[in-house]
């Protein structure tokens, strides 16, 4: 998930793990300085997000089935989600693309999901966990451990089959404008097959992963300054109201308002493309 809201990023603390990514995953840290309360409005990112809580004041996310505070898992059909938090605290926040989602947490109906408590997944593990990262004297060593959790949770190395592989390579690739028909081509499958293996796995249908990537790409045009006909050409839109009701019906924004977003203001901060 991005965001968008009042939050004055000099009073926030930005932590990424050193060296490469495992690929799949990602992880930032967040440490908020400020007394004053956070309230932002989170809007979706082609990826399924578990956010840690390690602070004790508790931070809420309220989705369409109502507050989930604490550890939370946001997954592909999130939307807009509104983020609380009574002031000062710390998040360690994971990304996991569709892939490593599938192998790692292996719950469809949450990765395809909106907003829910991380212990519907791993129970007291979560718990358990938080309490280890809270511990911990560095961000470094909280990123080593949160990422031997996933490995034991994940077998082998994300075992997939590499047609699925493929197809999310592909959909990210192309920036999610490649045409479902022609990925099912290229890895041998029906068109059927492959809808039913991306519902069966993560929960959504290859359009909606894709429409995910596209909007992704959008959103950091908007932010970066590029006017909404533009973003909407060079994103795959058929044209400015296109992007505008798709923006509106993912997100309840309009882009305007995305490109104002202040989390994406700090995306290459926390999310390194290099």
């Amino acid at each position: 998930m991005t965001a968008s809201g009042l939050l004055d990023w000099s009073r926030v603390e930005v932590a990424v793990p050193a060296g490469l990514p495992t690929p799949g995953v990602r992880m930032a840290g967040f440490r908020y300085y400020d007394i004053g309360a956070v309230d932002l409005t989170m809007i979706p990112h082609p990826s399924v997000t578990l956010l840690l809580d390690l602070t004790e004041r508790g931070v809420a996310y309220n989705g369409p089935a109502g507050p989930v505070v604490g550890n939370a898992i946001i997954g592909l059909r999130a939307g807009a989600l509104r983020m609380t938090s009574a002031g000062a605290g710390e998040v360690l926040q994971i990304r996991l693309s569709p892939v490593a989602a599938a192998a790692i947490l292996r719950d469809t109906e949450m990765i395809g999901g909106t907003v829910t408590s991380l212990s519907h997944l791993w129970g007291s593990s979560a718990g358990i966990l938080t309490e280890r990262l809270r511990s911990m004297p560095s961000w470094d060593d909280r990123f080593a451990l949160t990422a031997a959790f996933l490995r034991s949770r994940a077998p082998g190395r994300f075992a997939a089959a590499p047609e699925f592989v493929y197809a999310w390579d592909q959909t990210v690739r192309t920036r999610g404008q490649l045409r479902i028909e022609t990925i099912a081509t290229e890895t041998g499958w029906t068109r059927r097959r492959l809808w039913s293996h991306f519902r069966t796995r993560i929960g959504v249908s290859p359009k909606h992963a894709a429409e995910l990537v596209r909007f992704d790409h959008a959103a950091h045009l908007l932010a970066a300054g590029r006017s909404p006909a533009d973003a909407a050409v060079e994103a795959g839109y058929t044209d400015q109201s296109h992007l505008h009701r798709r923006t509106k019906a993912i997100t309840d924004m309009t882009p305007p308002l995305v490109a104002r977003a202040p989390w994406l203001a700090i995306d290459e901060t926390a999310w390194p493309t290099s």
